[in-house]
Order: structure tokens, then C-alpha cells, then sequence
């Protein structure tokens, strides 16, 4: 598989492998999980040249973590790791924010007892913390790059402004934030912002949470272990909308004899070579037809037929239906 460059010299595979629903133990993940076959995504993604691996502290929480460390085990070499600190967590459960350098540090040492690795190839703070200024963050994420713990600094949905204070601080080589045909409000001010600054953009949900995949169900016929169960836009008459702008994804995608997943991900390619998506799996065979995205070209007409159908504010319904997301959200 082809690299890219993401920010401050940091190289990983076109695509990288989202491991958040491998943690199979919440609505948030996704539903349960066959951890067997979850470890056997992770081998199979390496031996399609996948090497960027991104997970979290709060994917459980722990959970997650500790998966992938056990998936990797023997195959460390050539791999770019990512997680991420910056939720208080209480009894097992996110309770707010904390990027706080104390726990910046307390996460960091145990994200890497977790991954049973020597250093974090990237560190992103998972929210901005409006209760610490962001200098304090990077300036604690910055220690432990001097002390080889840490090899780069991400941040994950922040804003612009917080951004270009970060990058003040030490070089941030990837912004973490979802972007794809159902969302794309980035384009406005923080993608234009990453490429002033040199930092690479990661796209989490790359195919809408499953929505441009082309076969998603209403939000009722989901089980209540699946978030999307209470995703505004997959209920009522925000999922009749959305499913419309898919069809055009499913009618390029007939043209050219592919998935409609893969031509939501080579929109996303498309778009610039500083941009790495990180489509989620848990399951060999979606990961698999994922990966070939990286193969399909789509033509300018094609490109122009997507932006068409999905422009910037259309996607019908709020983002997140959890008002507590919103507000740490883009900071």
C-alpha cells in the first residue's frame, strides 16, 4: 500500500485501520465483538501494507488498547501507533474531560503498559479541555517526546484557533476529526487550517458510521448495543434524506464495478494527499473491502457528481445527539 505524509515528518499507509468498535463493549462501540476475529483484522490489515493503527485510553475503556497491544505482539516493527488521553474516567465511564498534565503523563505510561510498547508513535488529545489551556497540554505532551515515550502529538477535533496555538508549542503532525461526504463542515476553517500549518488531517468515520456504505438501516432496527440506535441522522426523515445522497455514492460506485464504501474513501483520498482516513473494522471482511479504496480512481466528473449531491451542511440532522459530545467538539 502506498504512504502519506501526515505533519512534522510522521509517514503511514494511505489508509489506516480505525480499532475502536474491536473494543465490543458499549452502544458507543458499535456492539459486541468477536475478539478472535478482531485480532485477525489487525494481522490481516498488516499483510495488506497497513501500518498507521489508531485506538484510545477511553475504548472500553482500556479494552481496546490492551486488544490491539495483544494483536500486535510480534509484528511491532514498521507500525505506527496512535491513542489518545483526555477524558476523566470514572468507574469504567467517560465523566468529562482531563487534559490536565498530570494525567497527560498518567496516560501516557499506561497506554504504554497496555500496548506492551516502548513509545506511542502518535499521542493525540482525544477533546480539547476547556478548563486547560492548551499550551499546558502540549507543553506536557511535548515532555515526553523529549523523553522518547511519545514520537508526535495529535489533537483530535479541535478548532482552527486551538490548533495554531498548539503548533506554537511543539509540531502537531495530525489532526484526528471526522470528515467524509456526510461531513464535511472541516472544510470551511480547520482543513484549510492543517494545510497552513503543515498538519496532516486524519478523518475518523470515514464512510458516516456505516451510513455510506450504502446499507444502513433506520435507527430503530439497530439493537440498543449499536450507537447508532440514537443517531439523529439515522431516525425519521433526517435518514430518508441521507440515504437519497447515497444512492448517488451507490450509482458511481456501480459505474465503476466497486463498493459504495470504497468510493466514499477514494472521495476522501481524492482530496488531498495530507489526508489519511481511518475506516473502523472489526471484521476481516470489511476491512478488506476497504483497503482496495486505495485502488479506485475516480474522475472529475465523479468527484464533481458526489460534491453535488453532498455539500458542505446538507447531511440532515444534528452530528451528535449527545449534547455533552457537542460541547467538547471543535474547540
Amino acid at each position: 500500500m502506498l504512504k502519506r505524509n501526515l505533519g512534522d515528518g510522521l509517514a503511514v499507509s494511505a489508509l489506516g485501520l480505525g480499532c475502536m468498535g474491536m473494543a465490543g463493549t458499549s452502544a458507543a462501540m458499535y456492539g459486541a465483538v468477536d475478539e478472535a476475529e478482531a485480532v485477525a483484522t489487525v494481522h490481516r490489515a498488516i499483510d495488506l501494507g497497513i501500518t498507521f493503527f489508531d485506538t484510545a485510553e477511553v475504548y472500553g475503556p482500556y479494552a481496546n488498547e490492551e486488544l490491539l497491544g495483544r494483536a500486535i505482539a510480534g509484528r511491532r516493527d514498521g507500525l505506527v501507533i496512535a491513542t489518545k488521553f483526555g477524558f476523566r474516567i470514572v468507574d469504567g465511564k467517560s465523566a468529562g474531560t482531563n487534559s490536565r498534565p498530570e494525567n497527560v503523563r498518567a496516560v501516557c505510561e499506561a497506554s504504554l503498559k497496555r500496548l506492551n510498547i516502548d513509545a506511542i508513535d502518535l499521542f493525540y488529545q482525544h477533546r480539547v479541555d476547556p478548563a486547560v489551556p492548551i499550551e499546558e497540554t502540549v507543553g506536557a505532551m511535548a515532555e515526553l517526546v523529549r523523553e522518547g515515550k511519545v514520537r508526535h502529538l495529535g489533537l483530535s477535533e479541535a478548532g482552527a484557533g486551538t490548533l495554531r496555538r498548539a503548533v506554537a508549542v511543539h509540531p502537531i503532525a495530525a489532526l484526528q476529526s471526522e470528515y467524509s461526504l456526510w461531513e464535511r463542515e472541516i472544510e470551511t476553517e480547520i482543513l484549510p487550517a492543517c494545510r497552513e500549518l503543515g498538519v496532516g488531517l486524519v478523518p475518523f468515520s470515514p464512510l458516516g458510521r456505516g451510513f455510506l456504505a450504502g446499507a444502513a438501516k433506520r435507527a430503530e432496527d439497530y439493537p440498543d448495543t449499536d450507537y447508532r440506535k440514537r443517531d439523529p441522522r439515522y431516525q425519521g426523515e433526517n435518514y430518508d434524506a441521507n440515504m437519497r445522497a447515497v444512492e448517488v455514492v451507490k450509482a458511481v460506485a456501480m459505474r465503476h464495478g466497486v463498493s459504495a464504501a470504497q468510493v466514499a474513501l477514494a472521495w476522501l483520498l481524492a482530496q488531498g494527499d495530507d489526508i489519511v482516513p481511518i475506516p473502523g473494522s472489526k471484521r476481516r471482511v470489511t476491512l478488506e473491502d476497504s483497503a482496495a479504496a486505495v485502488d479506485v480512481r475516480l474522475s472529475t466528473n465523479d468527484l464533481a457528481e458526489l460534491d453535488r449531491a453532498s455539500p458542505v451542511g446538507a447531511t440532515a440532522g444534528p452530528r451528535y445527539g449527545n449534547p455533552a459530545m457537542i460541547a467538547a467538539a471543535r474547540i
